[in-house]
């Protein structure tokens, strides 16, 4: 086992890993831009390394820096969490090359599964299912691309091969309007990801955002620990996330979970990941994989009582994979709402000094917070400042504890989206489960007219 880890993330998941690494009585290095100097994180930490000023191109995104923090504090081990570096291949590859280990999925696991034309194709032969499409990147030939789009039938949506976070993707409705959307999407990619490949793909009416959470060893281990619904978003940024997924068959669910599972035994796939699908008929599409640990990885763990990071860490650590799938017991429900430091409707951030922060307690109710009192919000960064988590026997239970718990809770100085949380969990078609993707967006424009 690792005795010293350095944690190259900040905010609530840097001191995430932190407890993780401390309840296995491993030390911990956290580095920090100038901006962030005073975090909780940071004076928890065994040792910190601030790597450079506010801007995270200077600071959580200079490789450089980072190693040199690794070498200068004797770290075996790094962990990106999520964002930042955490799905960057050349970083990954940089951090094993230097003597230390990746705790993480291999360079050639990430760079597949970051191009989204590959994950597709990888899929595919693993037997997973995918939205119609394209086969590979789109050709720069308008006969072509008008030839798939009649096959896959419109509408269809041109995504950028090397996008992520809800950019590079465009909507065709009509033959008209298809190649110049593939050609301003193909400009979008190049300029935001300095990918200029597209492909298509069937465009869903109303599907919902499903994903499969699984955990594997590298060798030939692999299991899956349920599902997560994720379908309240807003620009495609997660809002609110729910394990498990209300009303779906749980055949369905354990006949995916277990081909997402054999999918890493062949790809040789090491650490955590999440398999992301739209489901729509009762049937799923793949549209992306996360090599890494996933912002709603909470849910999980309430439901299995299984500590992901802390299997990111054995598995890195090449200690013996344990799990079982046979072993694995979902048990209840859990909901996790993303607090962040920004208008409620507006959704504009809120950066500043916190007046004054409490949170709520009680039985089935996490939360997952670098905040406290008199903490100063940066405006550098994501503006997501809590996890606020509940867990209950059944769904009704947890959304009880949720109401609960967003009523107690108080943040001053700033403004937060604990506003509209509130009303979510009030909504008659929320709780009554099953919502799409869209359901959010259409529920703020109904709100604006």
């Amino acid at each position: 086992m690792f005795e010293k880890i350095l944690i190259a993330n900040r905010g609530e998941i840097a001191l995430r890993i932190q407890r993780a690494c401390r309840e296995l009585g491993i030390k911990t290095v956290v580095v920090h831009s100038e901006a962030d100097r005073d975090a909780k994180y940071v004076r928890l930490a065994d040792e910190s390394v601030c790597i450079g000023p506010a801007p995270a191109q200077q600071s959580y995104l200079h490789m450089p820096a980072i190693i040199s923090a690794a070498e200068v504090t004797d770290a075996e081990a790094i962990h990106p969490g999520y964002g930042f570096l955490a799905e960057n291949a050349d970083f990954a590859e940089r951090v094993e090359r230097s003597g230390f280990v990746f705790i993480g999925p291999r360079p050639e696991s990430i760079r597949i599964m970051g191009d989204k034309v590959s994950a597709k194709q990888a899929m595919i032969a693993a037997g997973v299912p995918v939205v119609p499409g394209s086969e590979g990147a789109l050709p720069d030939d308008p006969a072509y691309m008008m030839e798939t789009a009649r096959k896959v039938g419109y509408p269809v949506i041109i995504k950028a091969a090397g996008g992520g976070g809800g950019r590079g993707m465009r909507v065709v409705h009509t033959e008209a309007a298809l190649v110049s959307a593939v050609n301003l999407t193909k400009a979008e990619a190049q300029a935001a990801f300095n990918n200029p490949e597209v492909y298509m793909e069937k465009y869903l009416e109303n599907p919902r955002h499903v994903e499969i959470q699984i955990l594997a060893d590298g060798k030939k281990d692999a299991v899956w620990l349920g599902e997560r619904d994720c379908s309240m978003q807003r620009r495609h940024q997660k809002v609110i996330e729910e394990a498990p997924a209300p009303g779906i068959s749980r055949k369905l669910i354990e006949r995916i979970g277990e081909r997402c599972a054999e999918a890493c035994r062949k790809m040789g796939y090491r650490g955590a990941g999440t398999f992301e699908f739209l489901y729509e008929n009762e049937e799923f599409y793949f549209i992306e994989m996360n090599t890494r640990i996933q912002v709603e990885h909470t849910v999980t763990e309430c439901i299995t009582g299984i500590d992901l990071v802390q299997q990111q860490i054995f598995i890195a650590a090449g200690e013996p994979f344990k799990l079982r799938q046979r072993d694995i017991v979902f048990k209840g429900h859990a909901i996790e709402c993303r607090i962040n430091a920004e208008d409620p409707y507006s959704f504009m951030p809120s950066p500043g000094l916190i007046t004054n922060w409490h949170v709520p307690g009680g039985p089935g109710v996490r939360i997952d917070s670098h905040v406290f009192n008199g903490y100063r919000v940066p405006p550098n960064y994501d503006s997501m400042i809590a996890k606020l988590i509940t867990f209950g026997d059944t769904r009704e239970q947890a959304i009880a504890r949720m109401n609960l718990a967003l009523s107690e809770m108080v943040v001053e100085g700033i403004q937060t989206n604990i506003a509209l949380h509130r009303e979510l969990m009030t909504d008659a078609r929320f709780v009554e489960g099953g919502t799409s993707i869209h359901y959010l967006e259409h529920k703020l424009e109904q709100r604006a007219k």
